[in-house]
């Protein structure tokens, strides 16, 4: 890799920037200072910026809480958006894994890695994502096996994939899908005659949302959880 590459990359900062700090004497390769920006390194080279070694650049896997009112994609002229709760190098590079509605909280996984980002959402893979939901009218027992059998929604050709509804009261419900069609839990609720409230991811595969984050608060993936998917 390009020294300039792997500096803009580890650090964050522009290639236009790298290079003022090359010209500057700031980086230095094995011990030695270096201003040459197309230098080939290898993984065994020890690079550092202003006396501190970087890291290789590798994947980044994050949760992260969503809060209502933010949206799940990189640019917004009116909401805030996920990308701009992180506060890390290239966040705006990082791809989001199953968008939820600017009105539903839980959880959202972002990476760097556009394979691992692909089995999350591809429904072959059959990535179960659980969301909490709370409705305007009861839910009736037969809701559980209409969900099963899969619904028709409107201006849809297919019914949805079979999906789990579990009901927790009158109001409530856990709901497992298996694919992400656009609102998919607020047309199946439709379909039913019914409207969600309120709606909360809850899980995606195996990875549950952290108790202990807060609103708009992130953490990396533990390598078991990036393994999960």
């Amino acid at each position: 890799m390009r020294l300039d590459k792997f500096l803009a990359q580890s650090s964050g900062f522009s290639r236009k920037d790298v290079r003022k700090m090359l010209r500057a004497g700031e980086i230095t390769l094995n011990g030695e200072e270096v201003r040459d920006p197309a230098l080939h390194i290898s993984e065994e080279d020890l690079i550092c910026l202003d006396g501190m070694p970087l890291d290789p650049p590798g994947e980044r896997y994050l949760m992260l809480y969503k809060p209502e009112g933010c949206v799940c994609s990189n640019d917004d002229s009116t909401h805030p958006t996920v990308l701009s709760l992180i506060d890390l190098p290239r966040a705006d590079e990082l791809a989001i894994c199953g968008r939820l509605d600017v009105d539903t909280t839980g959880l959202v996984l972002v990476t760097s890695d556009g394979k691992w980002a692909h089995r999350v959402t591809s429904p072959k893979h059959k990535t179960g994502k659980v969301y909490l939901v709370e409705t305007a009218d009861p839910i009736p027992a037969d809701a559980v096996e209409k969900f099963e059998k899969g619904l028709m929604l409107a201006n849809e050709h297919f019914r949805t994939k079979p999906a789990t509804l579990e009901i927790l009261s009158d109001y409530e419900a856990r709901v497992t899908l298996t694919e992400g069609r656009y609102h998919q839990v607020k047309r199946m609720f439709a379909a039913l005659g019914n409207r969600v409230e309120s709606l909360h991811r809850e899980s995606i595969g195996a990875i549950q949302l952290d108790p202990d984050l807060e609103l708009g608060e992130y953490r990396e993936l533990t390598e078991e959880e990036v393994q999960s998917i």
